[in-house]
């Protein structure tokens, strides 16, 4: 099997993989994240995965490199990382009683393929949130809790997070937490990894 790199620096995406007890590295990208004027939500998640697994392949010749990218969207418009609470507690009062829609995008590039146009296999995983319509002093004390500051939406599901939704709806449920399993282990599986030891 080849080197399996995860182009990411996100522990949320390491942990994720780890469950699929396969070998791996993880090794930053370092890309700009930027959006691009007129870009919509999902062209901007499925360009940074691109860009992300193809910046690492580019120094790992031969690998498996996986990227991954997530934009929140609230009436078509992207929502980022917060940064800081303030901006946390905005996305919450903006959020709150509505439905976000996450679009998590995955990349698998395979550095044994020698056209780049063959070499990635990518597809956008959607995930619809609706966030309960909870008072500020409650998104306000969660924040100090949890500070989720470092995620798209200001929620991590995954923890105590979970408390600030009504549903999810998706078809890979690991989408939400930023590196969809589902559609991983598909493209894994295409691209020749064995599962199971076998």
């Amino acid at each position: 099997m080849p080197l399996l790199i995860l182009a990411s620096s996100s522990a949320y995406r390491r942990e994720l993989l780890q469950r699929l007890d396969l070998p791996f590295e993880a090794v930053a990208p370092d890309i700009d994240e930027t959006p691009l004027d007129g870009e919509t939500p999902q062209a901007t998640a499925l360009r940074l995965a691109r860009a992300k697994a193809q910046a690492v392949a580019q120094r790992h010749p031969g690998a498996l490199v996986i990227g991954s990218d997530q934009v929140a969207t609230l009436d078509g418009l992207q929502i980022g990382k917060p940064g800081d609470h303030p901006r946390a507690l905005a996305q919450l009062q903006l959020m709150r009683g509505r439905e976000v829609v996450f679009h998590t995008a995955l990349c698998l590039w395979d550095g044994r393929v020698a056209d780049p146009d063959q070499a990635a296999q990518v597809e956008n995983v959607q995930v619809r949130v609706a966030f309960r319509d909870l008072p500020d002093h409650e998104l306000d004390a969660y924040l100090r809790i949890e500070q989720p500051y470092d995620c798209a939406g200001s929620a991590k599901n995954e923890g105590l997070g979970i408390a600030l939704l009504d549903s999810i709806q998706s078809n890979d449920p690991t989408a939400l937490t930023g590196l969809p399993l589902i559609a991983l282990t598909g493209m894994l599986r295409k691209a020749g990894v064995p599962f199971f030891g076998v």
